[in-house]
């Protein structure tokens, strides 16, 4: 995430964020609309109940009435009181006696003027009330979804600070959105608290837009956060809406920004789990399984070197391939020591290119007992796409790992085409099958865990159980799976799947 600095801003001048909602109020042109029917209403039920003949002076007062009340739901209190009043006049000029004049004869007749009049008010001020009370729990309604949905998309999305600018400047109408924070002091932490708040610093979190602000300068809107975040927006003017809403993204964002902290720090504390797992594997490991080989070299060699011992051809030759093999063995654990903290630190980069099975074999099969290995891999397979080094120590590890616990059987090893695809493209496997014990297939997944041995507690079985997490790291590294299935008949099954290559044969 780039950054850059904006000195000398001063987030105080941002705008300032309501706590409370305003209330909203009924437009000018509903307001004009309902004027324009007081105005013509009125008259309207005077000329249709004298069209008709009909003289019946409460139920035309109740027309107008309904008339007051319509105008009111339509432009408010004040279209109302025009309409009351112009209704009231009508009534007394058309309907009260004497009939075509203003004079009223009956006191009654002017008290009940002065009720409908009232009456008529009063509907059009409670109407009025009511509807912008409508108007206010339609825009609650709709701030309530607009940030209800925004909190849903936030837990949902990959939590970029982008992705939540994009809906903030969306839902705001605005051209651009800018996140500041506020950084740390230049200064040493001895430094007078005064000193250090002096010269404000900022820099860019994150953005959304097209030349989006990078300064206070070039905003049109700075909305101040807290004291560690501060938004600027371009575009047209802010509404009372969507200062309210802005106030609600705000929080929104330290959200955001506090879940982000949160996710590093598990990560941290994940790698720190896994390193201080490693080492106190690898410390169990030194403890045992590298100091048996070491004490047999050792006591070879120093039996060796016993001047006053003399050996025969054979018991030299016996010493000497105890040397080596203990050599070997400790070699071997120390590279797949190796291997696993690079798959670990993700350190590893294959060199892939085109390879037959059957050219690793020679050196992946160094050191087994032919007799124990039984190679049925046709020799016209397509190449896969491997690390030539990388895929002779999966097949290396899988073959030990197969000789090691099934010590009674021959391992098989067979490859396939056919119906095979990995990562959406066409692939090969190789299955390296053995008829030993198998494992339980609760435990299958727990074969690919670093410094695991199942079924061999006691057992003088050597290995710190890295070798099938080390298969499946670098079978994985090169774009490939390694699952275990059990053996029909009893055992286990490695499947190696590479994807084929699609190059120029070497």
């Amino acid at each position: 995430m780039a950054a850059s600095d904006v000195n000398g801003a001063d987030p105080g001048k941002g705008i300032a964020l309501p706590a409370q909602p305003g209330v909203p109020g009924i437009g000018r042109g509903r307001i004009a609309a309902g004027l324009a029917l007081a105005v013509v209403l009125p008259p309207a039920v005077e000329l249709l109940v004298t069209a008709v003949g009909y003289r019946n002076f409460a139920m035309i007062m109740l027309l107008q009435l309904a008339v007051a009340a319509a105008v009111a739901a339509v432009g408010g209190l004040w279209p109302a009181v025009v309409a009351a009043v112009l209704g009231s006049s009508l009534l007394n000029y058309f309907s009260a006696e004497p009939v075509g004049s203003f004079s009223i004869a009956d006191p009654s007749t002017l008290f009940i003027l002065v009720v409908f009049l009232a009456v008529a008010c009063g509907i059009g001020l409670a109407v009025g009330l009511a509807t912008r009370r409508a108007q206010e729990a339609a825009h609650a309604g709709a701030e309530a979804r607009a940030l209800n949905e925004l909190a849903l998309r936030i837990l949902r999305s990959d939590g970029s600070l982008e992705s939540f600018l994009d809906k903030i400047r969306a839902k705001l109408g605005m051209e651009a959105v800018t996140l500041l924070e506020a950084a740390p002091p230049d200064g040493p932490a001895s430094a007078p608290a005064t000193a250090r708040r002096a010269e404000p610093r900022w820099h860019v979190l994150a953005t959304s837009g097209p030349q989006p602000p990078v300064g206070h300068a070039a905003a049109d809107h700075a909305a101040v956060i807290d004291a560690n975040y501060t938004l600027l927006l371009r575009g047209g003017p802010l509404s009372g809406q969507h200062k309210r809403m802005l106030a609600a993204f705000g929080a929104y964002v330290v959200a955001v920004r506090e879940r982000q902290q949160l996710v590093r720090s598990r990560q941290d504390n994940l790698r720190l789990t896994e390193g201080n797992t490693m080492r106190t594997s690898i410390l169990r490991a030194v403890s045992h399984d590298l100091r048996t080989p070491l004490a047999g070299i050792k006591l070879a060699v120093s039996s060796l070197r016993q001047e006053e011992v003399s050996f025969s051809p054979e018991d030299e030759r016996e010493l000497l391939a105890t040397i080596e093999d203990y050599t070997d063995r400790l070699g071997h654990l120390v590279d797949n020591l190796l291997d696993m903290s690079r798959i670990t630190a993700d350190a590893v980069t294959p060199h892939l290119r085109g390879l037959a099975w059957e050219q690793v074999l020679p050196d992946a099969l160094r050191g087994v007992p032919e007799d124990r290995i039984r190679n049925e891999i046709a020799s016209n397979l397509p190449a896969v796409e491997a690390d030539a080094g990388m895929l002779e120590r999966v097949v290396a590890n899988l073959v030990e790992n197969a000789v090691k616990y099934a010590p009674g059987s021959d391992v098989v090893l067979r490859a396939r085409t056919a119906g095979v695809a990995v990562g959406g493209r066409p692939g090969s496997e190789l299955r390296v099958t053995d008829h030993g014990g198998g494992v339980p297939p609760s435990d299958i997944l727990a074969l690919f865990l670093p410094f695991q041995r199942l079924d061999d507690a006691g057992s003088a079985r050597s290995g710190i159980g890295l070798g099938l997490a080390v298969a499946k790291g670098f079978t994985e590294a090169m774009g490939g799976t390694l699952t275990a299935e059990p053996t029909p008949g009893g055992g286990l099954t490695m499947v190696v799947t590479l994807p084929l290559w699609e190059g120029e044969q070497l």
